[in-house]
């Protein structure tokens, strides 16, 4: 399996981060040359924890763990709620490559409400991705996930319990 590339915007609330994995998906619908992996948006709950809805129906092989790649950008203090486990816990401090800077500013950066819509891609169409991110109003950057990395985050998600919610599932 080749790199994917994760494409992440930030957006001010909840709600306008649902409006547009909803806008993704329609637009994923509409063009043949265009097939997302996976779809999930990164929020704080009111506790500051960790909430991630999967959203989309593609969550088989690889996309099962976009739940769980996205928690893994935030920093260990902002994720105590996702994951359980030594191996899921062990793979979260791999932090996929990024800096632990950047990980503290991604997590600080969902504070006060805000949201991430995160979308597992091929690299050929990070670019479309993201201008139709920002035509949203999120404001997206780029990580390239290695394929051992989204390997190693499916088979800890299949192995072990992590609590993501299904895109409209109530609040628990």
């Amino acid at each position: 399996m080749a790199d994917k590339q994760l494409v992440l915007a930030i957006f001010s609330d909840e709600a306008a981060a649902d409006k547009a994995v909803d806008a993704l998906k329609t637009w994923d619908e509409s063009y043949a040359s265009i097939k997302l992996d996976a779809i999930g948006v990164l929020v704080l709950d009111k506790h500051g924890k960790i909430k991630a809805h999967k959203a989309g129906n593609r969550m088989t092989g690889t996309g099962a763990g976009i739940g769980l790649v996205l928690a893994m950008l935030t920093p260990p203090t902002f994720i105590a709620g996702l994951i359980v486990g030594g191996a899921l816990g062990a793979l979260h401090r791999k932090g996929l490559g990024l800096s632990s800077a950047d990980r503290e500013r991604i997590g600080h950066e969902l504070e006060g409400g805000k949201a991430a819509v995160g979308v597992l891609a091929e690299g050929d169409q990070t670019k479309a991705i993201t201008s139709v991110l920002v035509d949203l109003g999120g404001v997206p950057e780029v990580h390239v996930i290695s394929a051992a990395a989204l390997d190693e985050a499916a088979a800890a998600a299949a192995a072990e319990p992590v609590e993501v919610a299904s895109a409209g599932a109530p609040e628990g």
